[in-house]
């Protein structure tokens, strides 16, 4: 596998990061509110979008320059770094790839010019990593769809402007699909704000006879395996921000370990801090070559399921392994909220949940393996 760059990779990474240090850096560690500012910034230099095509109003760019501008991005400044997964790796994406000419005009235009905001609704009180189990409804009536039903843990909930949520079009598994819902649709509400370790907030979001265009539907009886596909590349996303927060902990401790001193020499010179940082080297590094992989080998823009659970599951590890890691080189002090170290474990922690948890990802590579799927379901058994 090569991993060089072309000259036009570089340069696309140069110039996000040289941007993301003239225009991010400021408001890196920002814990309120989304970083609004930073995706109109974003897609004013044209990096929203990445790998959409071109006639829906993308960019065109492939899955690995994508990566480039997350790592780029987030390692100046992870709270942008948000922005960037919202515009490239997210819900977004199945708008680009399954919704009607309308949406992509009145939804997806908007949000690739960094003026709209779209939520995956996925998660429900009763149905979290069992998708199956969902229970909000949708129904055709004319020219509408209507939703009835909540959903839960949606990240930057009380700033999105829409969301794709996923739904019921009949009782069985092939019945679910999804739906893009705009937050002033008749019958939509939020609940109350609330906020995860990491700092963002989250809200519930309600359906009551919520009403939507019929064209707002992305897919319906039948197309969930089809929608389903996309995911890879939020995962990659994921991870590619996990690795490019954990590389700039690393990178910390790193410079810390050489000027810090006890018992009268620096602390690089103990072997038992040296074998620790060379152990954080290799997990870094293999983190990096399963992105790469998966995205290498991705079909177009999609990358193989199997591998983006791979690169996922152990990128989210190894990133919060080192990044708690390199908190520890500091002591006291990384504990403290006056350095980052302490925001790089927290932010990265939720990511070994969102987007797939590390053990769901591991029952897809089970089924890999084995060459069969296994459910999670507890067997019926005989009635005693």
């Amino acid at each position: 596998m090569d991993f060089s760059l072309t000259p036009e990779q570089q340069a696309l990474r140069d110039s996000a990061a040289t941007l993301a240090r003239r225009e991010f850096a400021g408001r890196a560690f920002a814990r309120d509110g989304f970083a609004w500012d930073s995706l109109k910034t974003l897609a004013d230099h044209g990096f929203t979008g990445l790998t959409i095509a071109e006639a829906d109003g993308g960019q065109g760019a492939s899955l690995l320059e994508a990566v480039l501008v997350m790592q780029a991005v987030t390692k100046v400044c992870p709270h942008s770094g948000d922005a960037v997964q919202a515009s490239n790796f997210g819900a977004i994406r199945q708008i680009a790839n399954f919704g009607t000419p309308r949406v992509k005009q009145e939804v997806l235009a908007r949000l690739l010019r960094g003026e709209g905001l779209v939520s995956a609704g996925m998660s429900e009180p009763e149905a979290g990593s069992a998708l199956t189990d969902l229970r909000t409804t949708a129904r055709y009536d004319g020219d509408s769809v209507v939703l009835n039903g909540q959903k839960c843990w949606n990240s930057h909930g009380p700033e999105i402007t829409h969301s794709v949520v996923w739904c019921r079009f009949g009782p069985k598994t092939r019945d679910i699909g999804a739906v893009v819902v705009p937050v002033d649709a008749p019958g939509f509400s939020r609940g109350r704000a609330e906020r995860y370790m990491s700092g963002e907030q989250h809200c519930t979001l309600n359906f009551d006879e919520c009403r939507v265009p019929r064209d707002y539907v992305l897919a319906d009886s039948g197309a969930v395996k089809k929608m389903l596909s996309i995911f890879g590349v939020e995962r990659l996303g994921n991870a590619s921000r996990a690795l490019a927060l954990a590389e700039t902990a690393f990178e910390r401790a790193v410079e810390h370990v050489k000027q810090r001193k006890q018992f009268g020499r620096p602390l690089m010179e103990f072997q038992g801090l040296q074998w620790k940082f060379a152990d954080m080297r290799i997990k870094l590094d293999s983190a990096k070559m399963l992105i790469h992989r998966a995205v290498a080998n991705a079909d177009g823009e999609t990358p193989d399921p199997v591998e983006a659970a791979i690169a996922k599951a152990h990128t989210n590890e190894v990133a919060f392994a080192v990044a708690n890691d390199a908190l520890q080189a500091f002591g006291a002090a990384g504990y403290s909220t006056d350095l980052p170290m302490e925001y790089f474990v927290r932010r990265i922690r939720g990511w070994m949940i969102a987007g797939g948890s590390v053990e769901i990802l591991r029952n897809t590579i089970a089924k890999d393996i084995f060459g069969e799927r296994f459910s999670q379901r507890r067997p019926v058994t005989e009635v005693r």
